[in-house]
């Protein structure tokens, strides 16, 4: 048991003396922490997340042109506009290389696999 003393209470005493001294050379040569709320000011944090988007533009147009392939399978463009159909039917009358003329609506903030044109829900095809 003394032993264990000896070694135990020599050991601890140098533990906590280059403790202090690792202490005492960080906070002497090395700048003191920052914290989060002295790096930003409060005026600096949004209160709320920003809003991207556009407008969902809600009128009828027409569109008359030749479609086109677009960059993904499956994807067809008419003049810059990505053709969106809900029916089979009318999908079916749209084939790359054909004009057309579509009825339907621009929908700018959609989201789609295709990479390109802004989408446009046709409700209405004629071939040319």
């Amino acid at each position: 048991m003394k032993t264990i003393r000896r070694i135990s209470l020599p050991l601890l005493v140098a533990l906590a003396l280059a403790g202090c001294a690792n202490g005492a050379a960080s906070s002497s040569s090395s700048p003191a922490p920052v914290t989060p709320s002295a790096a930003v000011p409060s005026a600096a944090v949004p209160t709320e997340e920003p809003s991207i988007s556009k407008p969902a533009d809600t009128g009828s147009k027409t569109l008359t042109g030749t479609i086109s392939a677009g960059v993904e399978a499956n994807c067809l463009l008419l003049d810059d506009h990505l053709l969106i159909f809900d029916d089979a039917a009318l999908k079916a009358t749209a084939k790359v290389g054909a004009t057309v003329t579509v009825t339907g609506s621009a929908k700018p903030g959609m989201m789609t696999t295709c990479q390109q044109g802004t989408p446009f829900i046709v409700t209405a095809i004629r071939a040319n």
